[in-house]
C-alpha cells in the first residue's frame, strides 16, 4: 500500500510528533510511507531526539498547506490508498480510498458544522492517544473514536538511584507573568515548571536536605531569554537544568532518579481549558520504565497511567505534592515497593503492542 502521513506540527519536538513519526516508522517495514512536509531537518530532528528510524520514510512536498491549490492536493491524494492525518481541530478533504484522523488534545473552540458533518463521511476512523483525549472529541465532533495509546520505547540504563526528584518536559511559554522565589519571570508555561521549582523551593525552605530536582528541558530559540530568567531565579537551591539533551542523555538521568514529577494543568481551569492539561504523559511512562516512582497531578491523562497508591500517587493540589514526596522520601521501603509496581505497568505501552494496534487500524 501506499500509505501519506501529514502532521502540521512537525517542526515541533513534542509527543504528537514522536507519535506520527511512529507510525511512519511502523507502516514503513512493509508499506510505501510518505510524510508530507518540506524540511527534511524537522525530521531528522524529531528521529534524533525519539530513536526512530526514518530510513524508509520519503518526504514529499506539503499538499496540505495554504500556499497549495485545493484541486491539486486532491489529485495528488488519488495516488495513496491511506492517509492518516494528525487533527490541527479540522477534517481535510482527501480523495485516498481510506482517510484516518488522529486526535492528541480537545479542541474546546470547535462547534459541530454542517460542512464537519459532510467531512465525517469520508473518514474511516478517527482515533485519539488517550481516553482523556477521547472523552471531548467525541463531543465536540459527534464522533466515536477509538483510543490507542503512544508507543514508549523503554531503555532504561543500569544506573545507581540518586535522591534525584526528575521532570522531563519542554519549556513552553504562555502570555501570563508568575513569581517565582528569587526573582521574577514570565513562565506561565503549558508543562508547569515553575510550579514544581516553587514547590521544591518551598520543600527546601522547610528543610529538605540532600535531593535535588533536576528540569530536562527543551527550549525554542525565541523562548531562550525567557528561560534563562526563570533560570536565574531558581538559583541558590538544589535545581539543575538539563537542557536540549538527546535520548540516550535523557535515559541517562531517568535511570538515576528516584522521583517523577508532573504538574501539566496545575491551577488551571480544565474544565474550560482541557487542552492545558497533559493529554497523556510519555515522561511519566517513560520515568516509570525506569524505576522512578510518579507522583503526578491527577489531571489528564496522567489518571489513565497512575494508580494512586498502587504504582504510584496523583495529587490535587501542591500541599499534596510535597507530603507525598516528603513520605516518599522519609520511607525507602514504600519508594522501593512502588518503583516495582511502576515499572511493571510501564510495560503496558510497548512499542510492540502500538505496532499491532496501528496495523489493524489501516486494515479494517
Amino acid at each position: 500500500m501506499r500509505i501519506g502521513i501529514f502532521d502540521p506540527y512537525l517542526d515541533d519536538l513534542g509527543g504528537g510528533e514522536k507519535y506520527m513519526v511512529s507510525i511512519a516508522e511502523i507502516l514503513s517495514l512493509h508499506h510505501n510511507v510518505d510524510i508530507f512536509w518540506e524540511n527534511i531537518e524537522d525530521l531528522k530532528k524529531i528521529a534524533e531526539r525519539f530513536s526512530l528510524d526514518i530510513s524508509k520514510i520519503s518526504l514529499k512536498e506539503n499538499i496540505f498547506s495554504e500556499k497549495y491549490p485545493s484541486y491539486k492536493r486532491y489529485l495528488e491524494t488519488l495516488k495513496y490508498d491511506v492517509i492518516i492525518a494528525l487533527s490541527d481541530g479540522s477534517i481535510p478533504i482527501v480523495l485516498s480510498k481510506k482517510l484516518f484522523i488522529h486526535f492528541q488534545q480537545p479542541f474546546p473552540a470547535i462547534k459541530p458544522s454542517f460542512k464537519n458533518s459532510l467531512k465525517k463521511i469520508r473518514v474511516n476512523a478517527f482515533f485519539c492517544n488517550s481516553y482523556f483525549t477521547k472523552s471531548f472529541v467525541d463531543k465536540e465532533f459527534g464522533i466515536k473514536s477509538i483510543v490507542i495509546y503512544p508507543p514508549v520505547n523503554i531503555k532504561s540504563k543500569n544506573e545507581r538511584q540518586e535522591n534525584i526528584i526528575l521532570n522531563v518536559g519542554r519549556f513552553r511559554v504562555k502570555d501570563v507573568t508568575t513569581r517565582v522565589k528569587g526573582g521574577e519571570a514570565a513562565i506561565g508555561d503549558y508543562k508547569k515548571q515553575g510550579v514544581m521549582v516553587n514547590a521544591f523551593q518551598d520543600l527546601v525552605n522547610k528543610g529538605l536536605k540532600n535531593w535535588k530536582l533536576v528540569i530536562a528541558t527543551s527550549i525554542n530559540e525565541d523562548e531562550k531569554e525567557i528561560f534563562e530568567d526563570f533560570r536565574k531565579a531558581a538559583k541558590n537551591y538544589p535545581i539543575e537544568f538539563l537542557v536540549n539533551k538527546n535520548n540516550d542523555e535523557l535515559w541517562e538521568i531517568y535511570s538515576k532518579a528516584k522521583i517523577y514529577w508532573h504538574a501539566s494543568g496545575a491551577g488551571e481551569d480544565l474544565e474550560n481549558n482541557p487542552e492545558y492539561a497533559e493529554h497523556f504523559g510519555i515522561s511519566t511512562v517513560e520515568a516509570m520504565g525506569a524505576g522512578a516512582v510518579p507522583v503526578v497531578i491527577n489531571a489528564g491523562g496522567q489518571k489513565e497511567i497512575v494508580e494512586d497508591e498502587k504504582n504510584g500517587f496523583l495529587w490535587n493540589n501542591i500541599e499534596e505534592l510535597e507530603k507525598i514526596t516528603l513520605e516518599l522520601i522519609n520511607s525507602p521501603k514504600l519508594l522501593t515497593k512502588l518503583s516495582k509496581e511502576a515499572l511493571a505497568v510501564s510495560k503496558n505501552f510497548s512499542k510492540e503492542k502500538f505496532s499491532n494496534e496501528i496495523n489493524n487500524l489501516i486494515l479494517q
